[in-house]
Protein backbone atom coordinates (compact mmCIF):
# COMPACT_ATOMS: atom_id res chain seq x y z
CA UNK A 1 0.00 0.00 0.00
CA UNK A 2 1.33 3.61 -0.70
CA UNK A 3 0.20 7.38 -0.04
CA UNK A 4 -0.27 8.14 -3.62
CA UNK A 5 2.75 9.43 -3.92
CA UNK A 6 6.02 8.24 -5.51
CA UNK A 7 9.39 8.15 -4.85
CA UNK A 8 13.10 7.32 -5.81
CA UNK A 9 15.11 3.62 -4.94
CA UNK A 10 17.36 1.99 -6.21
CA UNK A 11 15.67 -1.26 -7.09
CA UNK A 12 16.75 -4.92 -7.81
CA UNK A 13 13.88 -5.36 -10.28
CA UNK A 14 15.15 -8.86 -11.37
CA UNK A 15 17.52 -12.20 -10.04
CA UNK A 16 20.66 -12.77 -11.60
CA UNK A 17 23.82 -10.39 -11.98
CA UNK A 18 22.98 -6.90 -12.40
CA UNK A 19 19.51 -5.61 -13.20
CA UNK A 20 19.66 -2.67 -10.44
CA UNK A 21 18.48 0.67 -11.32
CA UNK A 22 17.10 3.65 -9.83
CA UNK A 23 13.25 3.52 -10.22
CA UNK A 24 10.29 5.64 -8.89
CA UNK A 25 8.38 3.54 -6.87
CA UNK A 26 5.19 4.24 -4.23
CA UNK A 27 5.82 5.78 -1.21
CA UNK A 28 5.33 3.62 1.36
CA UNK A 29 2.36 3.72 3.63
CA UNK A 30 2.46 3.65 7.58
CA UNK A 31 0.06 0.97 8.28
CA UNK A 32 -1.28 -0.17 11.69
CA UNK A 33 1.70 -1.28 13.58
CA UNK A 34 4.23 0.53 11.59
CA UNK A 35 6.73 3.29 12.13
CA UNK A 36 7.50 5.35 9.07
CA UNK A 37 11.20 6.74 9.09
CA UNK A 38 12.36 9.66 7.16
CA UNK A 39 15.83 7.98 6.09
CA UNK A 40 18.72 10.42 6.33
CA UNK A 41 21.29 8.16 4.47
CA UNK A 42 22.19 4.31 4.17
CA UNK A 43 25.47 2.76 3.78
CA UNK A 44 26.40 0.40 1.01
CA UNK A 45 27.38 -3.16 2.50
CA UNK A 46 29.20 -5.94 0.97
CA UNK A 47 25.62 -7.89 1.05
CA UNK A 48 24.80 -5.16 -1.08
CA UNK A 49 27.38 -5.93 -3.93
CA UNK A 50 25.97 -9.42 -3.59
CA UNK A 51 22.43 -9.02 -4.06
CA UNK A 52 23.65 -6.49 -6.77
CA UNK A 53 25.46 -9.48 -8.84
CA UNK A 54 23.36 -11.88 -7.92
CA UNK A 55 25.15 -13.92 -5.32
CA UNK A 56 23.02 -13.36 -2.76
CA UNK A 57 19.28 -14.05 -2.18
CA UNK A 58 16.85 -11.62 -3.01
CA UNK A 59 13.36 -11.19 -3.99
CA UNK A 60 13.36 -9.24 -6.63
CA UNK A 61 11.62 -6.60 -7.25
CA UNK A 62 12.88 -5.12 -3.96
CA UNK A 63 14.18 -1.55 -2.60
CA UNK A 64 17.71 -2.27 -1.71
CA UNK A 65 19.34 -0.98 1.37
CA UNK A 66 19.48 -1.83 5.13
CA UNK A 67 22.22 -0.07 6.99
CA UNK A 68 20.23 3.02 7.93
CA UNK A 69 18.75 5.77 10.35
CA UNK A 70 16.74 8.38 10.75
CA UNK A 71 13.66 10.30 12.40
CA UNK A 72 10.26 8.96 12.97
CA UNK A 73 8.08 11.06 10.41
CA UNK A 74 4.97 9.18 11.25
CA UNK A 75 3.22 6.65 13.63
CA UNK A 76 0.56 4.31 12.79
CA UNK A 77 -2.24 2.71 14.71
CA UNK A 78 -1.61 0.71 17.76
CA UNK A 79 1.83 1.71 18.35
CA UNK A 80 3.21 2.89 21.64
CA UNK A 81 6.26 4.40 22.97
CA UNK A 82 7.41 6.45 19.52
CA UNK A 83 6.79 9.43 18.72
CA UNK A 84 7.26 11.63 15.67
CA UNK A 85 10.51 13.26 15.88
CA UNK A 86 12.70 10.68 17.39
CA UNK A 87 15.95 9.96 16.17
CA UNK A 88 16.69 6.43 15.52
CA UNK A 89 18.56 3.97 13.54
CA UNK A 90 16.47 0.35 12.83
CA UNK A 91 17.39 -3.52 13.10
CA UNK A 92 16.87 -4.78 9.47
CA UNK A 93 17.22 -7.85 9.54
CA UNK A 94 14.16 -8.85 11.53
CA UNK A 95 11.58 -6.75 8.79
CA UNK A 96 9.76 -10.42 9.22
CA UNK A 97 9.73 -13.04 11.13
CA UNK A 98 7.41 -15.30 12.77
CA UNK A 99 7.10 -14.24 16.54
CA UNK A 100 6.59 -18.23 17.41
CA UNK A 101 9.40 -20.64 17.04
CA UNK A 102 12.43 -20.85 18.92
CA UNK A 103 15.08 -18.89 17.35
CA UNK A 104 12.63 -15.42 17.47
CA UNK A 105 11.82 -16.10 21.34
CA UNK A 106 15.27 -16.64 22.31
CA UNK A 107 16.35 -13.16 20.13
CA UNK A 108 18.40 -15.23 17.54
CA UNK A 109 15.81 -14.28 15.12
CA UNK A 110 18.90 -14.79 12.13
CA UNK A 111 17.59 -18.02 12.03
CA UNK A 112 13.68 -17.73 11.56
CA UNK A 113 12.51 -20.16 8.64
CA UNK A 114 10.28 -17.26 7.68
CA UNK A 115 12.71 -14.58 8.46
CA UNK A 116 13.15 -11.44 5.59
CA UNK A 117 15.34 -8.74 5.94
CA UNK A 118 15.16 -5.27 4.57
CA UNK A 119 16.90 -4.21 1.43
CA UNK A 120 16.67 -8.11 -0.28
CA UNK A 121 13.98 -10.07 1.66
CA UNK A 122 11.26 -6.72 1.80
CA UNK A 123 12.03 -3.24 0.96
CA UNK A 124 15.03 -1.28 2.56
CA UNK A 125 16.19 2.25 2.15
CA UNK A 126 18.08 3.32 -0.25
CA UNK A 127 15.15 6.04 -0.67
CA UNK A 128 13.76 8.86 1.14
CA UNK A 129 11.20 6.42 3.33
CA UNK A 130 11.36 3.52 4.99
CA UNK A 131 8.54 1.62 7.06
CA UNK A 132 9.44 -0.74 9.94
CA UNK A 133 7.78 -2.45 13.02
CA UNK A 134 8.44 -0.65 16.21
CA UNK A 135 10.73 -3.63 17.60
CA UNK A 136 13.21 -2.19 14.84
CA UNK A 137 14.10 1.14 16.56
CA UNK A 138 16.65 1.73 18.67
CA UNK A 139 17.34 5.32 19.85
CA UNK A 140 20.18 7.07 19.32
CA UNK A 141 22.66 8.44 22.03
CA UNK A 142 22.25 12.30 22.13
CA UNK A 143 25.83 12.64 21.06
CA UNK A 144 25.69 10.62 17.88
CA UNK A 145 24.90 12.03 14.84
CA UNK A 146 22.20 10.42 11.89
CA UNK A 147 25.50 9.46 9.67
CA UNK A 148 27.32 7.43 12.42
CA UNK A 149 23.77 6.12 13.25
CA UNK A 150 23.56 4.34 9.94
CA UNK A 151 26.98 2.43 10.76
CA UNK A 152 24.69 0.63 14.00
CA UNK A 153 23.77 -2.69 12.17
CA UNK A 154 27.70 -3.41 10.90
CA UNK A 155 28.90 -2.47 13.74
CA UNK A 156 26.57 -4.83 15.63
CA UNK A 157 27.90 -7.28 13.05
CA UNK A 158 31.23 -6.86 14.48
CA UNK A 159 30.13 -6.84 18.08
CA UNK A 160 28.83 -10.14 17.86
CA UNK A 161 32.18 -12.26 16.52
CA UNK A 162 34.06 -9.82 18.57
CA UNK A 163 32.47 -9.78 21.83
CA UNK A 164 30.47 -12.34 22.10
CA UNK A 165 31.30 -15.35 19.97
CA UNK A 166 35.45 -15.47 20.03
CA UNK A 167 36.28 -15.61 23.44
CA UNK A 168 38.99 -12.76 23.14
CA UNK A 169 41.26 -12.28 26.19
CA UNK A 170 43.16 -9.26 27.16
CA UNK A 171 46.71 -10.79 25.91
CA UNK A 172 45.85 -12.50 22.90
CA UNK A 173 47.31 -11.84 19.50
CA UNK A 174 45.06 -11.62 16.91
CA UNK A 175 45.28 -12.00 13.14
CA UNK A 176 42.55 -10.08 11.88
CA UNK A 177 42.31 -10.77 7.94
CA UNK A 178 40.70 -8.50 5.58
CA UNK A 179 40.70 -4.47 6.46
CA UNK A 180 37.42 -3.78 4.93
CA UNK A 181 34.23 -1.92 6.75
CA UNK A 182 32.65 -4.37 9.30
CA UNK A 183 37.15 -5.46 9.60
CA UNK A 184 37.48 -2.30 10.70
CA UNK A 185 34.98 -1.97 13.11
CA UNK A 186 36.06 -5.51 14.72
CA UNK A 187 39.86 -3.82 15.08
CA UNK A 188 37.80 -0.99 17.00
CA UNK A 189 36.56 -3.41 19.30
CA UNK A 190 39.59 -5.54 19.89
CA UNK A 191 41.83 -2.20 20.51
CA UNK A 192 39.52 -1.22 22.27
CA UNK A 193 39.53 -4.70 24.42
CA UNK A 194 43.31 -3.86 24.50
CA UNK A 195 43.78 -6.86 22.46
CA UNK A 196 47.50 -6.73 20.02
CA UNK A 197 46.20 -7.52 16.51
CA UNK A 198 47.99 -7.96 13.19
CA UNK A 199 45.86 -6.71 10.44
CA UNK A 200 46.39 -8.04 6.89
CA UNK A 201 45.30 -6.59 3.68
CA UNK A 202 46.19 -6.66 0.05
CA UNK A 203 48.09 -3.60 -1.81
CA UNK A 204 44.57 -2.27 -3.03
CA UNK A 205 43.88 -2.14 0.27
CA UNK A 206 46.13 0.72 0.97
CA UNK A 207 43.24 3.20 2.25
CA UNK A 208 41.76 0.83 4.46
CA UNK A 209 45.45 -0.76 5.71
CA UNK A 210 46.04 3.34 6.74
CA UNK A 211 43.25 3.63 8.79
CA UNK A 212 43.61 0.17 10.63
CA UNK A 213 46.60 1.79 11.28
CA UNK A 214 44.93 5.28 12.77
CA UNK A 215 43.13 2.80 14.74
CA UNK A 216 45.83 1.08 16.79
CA UNK A 217 46.87 -2.16 15.02
CA UNK A 218 49.81 -3.33 16.29
CA UNK A 219 51.12 -4.13 12.81
CA UNK A 220 49.54 -3.92 9.79
CA UNK A 221 50.94 -6.03 6.61
CA UNK A 222 50.04 -5.99 2.79
CA UNK A 223 50.05 -9.59 1.93
CA UNK A 224 51.39 -9.03 -1.67
CA UNK A 225 54.57 -7.15 -0.42
CA UNK A 226 55.22 -9.29 3.13
CA UNK A 227 54.89 -12.60 3.86
CA UNK A 228 52.35 -12.86 6.41
CA UNK A 229 52.94 -16.38 7.74
CA UNK A 230 56.68 -15.22 8.68
CA UNK A 231 55.32 -11.84 10.24
CA UNK A 232 53.38 -14.02 12.47
CA UNK A 233 56.08 -15.94 13.27
CA UNK A 234 58.09 -13.09 14.60
CA UNK A 235 55.08 -11.45 16.54
CA UNK A 236 54.42 -14.19 18.38
CA UNK A 237 57.65 -16.02 19.16
CA UNK A 238 56.94 -18.94 16.29
CA UNK A 239 54.08 -19.63 18.40
CA UNK A 240 50.82 -18.57 15.86
CA UNK A 241 47.97 -16.45 16.83
CA UNK A 242 45.54 -17.27 19.67
CA UNK A 243 42.62 -16.30 17.01
CA UNK A 244 42.11 -15.08 13.56
CA UNK A 245 39.50 -13.09 12.31
CA UNK A 246 38.66 -13.97 8.40
CA UNK A 247 37.13 -10.70 7.20
CA UNK A 248 37.53 -10.52 3.49
CA UNK A 249 35.12 -12.98 2.25
CA UNK A 250 38.45 -14.61 0.04
CA UNK A 251 39.98 -18.16 -0.38
CA UNK A 252 43.75 -16.98 0.06
CA UNK A 253 42.87 -15.03 3.25
CA UNK A 254 40.60 -17.95 5.05
CA UNK A 255 44.06 -20.35 4.50
CA UNK A 256 46.41 -17.25 5.43
CA UNK A 257 44.02 -17.63 8.56
CA UNK A 258 44.07 -21.25 9.20
CA UNK A 259 48.39 -21.61 8.59
CA UNK A 260 48.98 -18.62 11.16
CA UNK A 261 46.58 -20.11 14.08
CA UNK A 262 48.65 -21.90 16.56
CA UNK A 263 47.21 -25.35 17.45
CA UNK A 264 43.89 -25.00 20.09
CA UNK A 265 43.60 -21.46 18.47
CA UNK A 266 40.25 -20.13 17.34
CA UNK A 267 38.94 -19.44 13.50
CA UNK A 268 36.22 -16.71 13.14
CA UNK A 269 34.68 -16.75 9.80
CA UNK A 270 33.13 -12.95 9.51
CA UNK A 271 33.37 -12.41 5.47
CA UNK A 272 30.87 -13.87 3.51
CA UNK A 273 32.51 -15.88 0.54
CA UNK A 274 29.17 -15.68 -1.85
CA UNK A 275 30.30 -19.12 -3.47
CA UNK A 276 31.90 -22.40 -3.33
CA UNK A 277 35.73 -21.85 -1.88
CA UNK A 278 38.41 -24.12 -1.86
CA UNK A 279 40.36 -24.08 1.89
CA UNK A 280 42.84 -26.42 3.59
CA UNK A 281 39.88 -27.29 6.60
CA UNK A 282 42.17 -30.37 7.98
CA UNK A 283 44.05 -27.69 9.88
CA UNK A 284 41.06 -27.70 11.89
CA UNK A 285 41.90 -31.46 12.58
CA UNK A 286 45.77 -31.45 12.87
CA UNK A 287 45.92 -28.04 15.16
CA UNK A 288 42.62 -28.83 17.28
CA UNK A 289 40.98 -25.40 16.09
CA UNK A 290 37.93 -23.79 17.64
CA UNK A 291 36.03 -22.87 13.98
CA UNK A 292 32.87 -20.16 14.33
CA UNK A 293 31.09 -18.71 11.82
CA UNK A 294 28.90 -15.79 12.45
CA UNK A 295 25.82 -13.91 10.62
CA UNK A 296 24.47 -11.23 11.73
CA UNK A 297 23.47 -10.37 15.52
CA UNK A 298 21.16 -10.82 18.03
CA UNK A 299 18.27 -8.54 20.07
CA UNK A 300 20.87 -9.13 22.82
CA UNK A 301 24.01 -8.07 20.55
CA UNK A 302 21.92 -4.86 19.39
CA UNK A 303 21.34 -3.66 23.41
CA UNK A 304 24.91 -4.63 23.67
CA UNK A 305 25.93 -2.44 20.43
CA UNK A 306 23.72 0.56 21.70
CA UNK A 307 25.34 0.33 25.11
CA UNK A 308 28.65 0.57 23.83
CA UNK A 309 28.11 3.82 21.44
CA UNK A 310 25.96 5.20 24.04
CA UNK A 311 29.08 4.69 26.30
CA UNK A 312 31.32 6.45 24.00
CA UNK A 313 33.86 3.80 23.74
CA UNK A 314 34.41 3.52 20.34
CA UNK A 315 33.20 6.07 17.16
CA UNK A 316 32.49 5.16 13.96
CA UNK A 317 31.68 8.89 11.84
CA UNK A 318 35.85 8.25 11.03
CA UNK A 319 34.59 5.31 8.86
CA UNK A 320 32.80 7.37 6.90
CA UNK A 321 34.83 8.21 3.36
CA UNK A 322 32.43 9.31 1.22
CA UNK A 323 28.38 10.56 0.97
CA UNK A 324 26.60 10.51 -2.27
CA UNK A 325 23.43 11.23 -3.35
CA UNK A 326 21.49 7.96 -4.75
CA UNK A 327 21.89 8.62 -8.39
CA UNK A 328 25.98 8.35 -8.12
CA UNK A 329 24.84 4.43 -6.71
CA UNK A 330 27.05 3.07 -9.33
CA UNK A 331 30.18 5.35 -8.19
CA UNK A 332 29.66 3.94 -4.66
CA UNK A 333 29.48 0.40 -5.58
CA UNK A 334 32.53 0.73 -7.49
CA UNK A 335 34.59 2.56 -4.65
CA UNK A 336 33.77 -0.04 -2.44
CA UNK A 337 34.62 -3.11 -5.03
CA UNK A 338 37.94 -1.02 -5.54
CA UNK A 339 38.61 -0.78 -1.55
CA UNK A 340 39.00 2.87 -2.42
CA UNK A 341 36.43 3.96 0.11
CA UNK A 342 35.75 2.66 3.61
CA UNK A 343 32.21 3.10 4.45
CA UNK A 344 29.70 4.79 1.69
CA UNK A 345 26.12 6.51 2.22
CA UNK A 346 23.80 7.30 -0.19
CA UNK A 347 21.04 9.76 0.54
CA UNK A 348 17.93 9.59 -1.57
CA UNK A 349 17.37 13.42 0.15
CA UNK A 350 18.60 16.78 -1.19
CA UNK A 351 20.73 18.81 1.45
Amino acid sequence: MSSGETMPALVKYEAGDGHVEVREVPEPRCGEGQVKVAVAGTGICGTDLHVYHGTFPSYPPVVMGHEFAGTVAEVGAGVEGVEVGERVTILPASAVTCGRCVHCRSGEFMFCPERRGMGHGVNGAFAPWAVVRPHQLYRLPDHMGLDEAALCEPFAAAVQPVEELSGVRLGDVVLLSGPGPIGLMCLKLLVADGVRVIVAGTAADAVRREKAREIGAHRVVSVDAEDLVEVVREETGGKGVDLAFECAGVASSARSCLDALRPLGTYMQVGIFGRDVEVPLDATVYKQLVFRGTVGSTVKTWERTMRILEQGRVRLDDLISDRLPLERWKDGCDLCTRGEGIKVLLSARTP
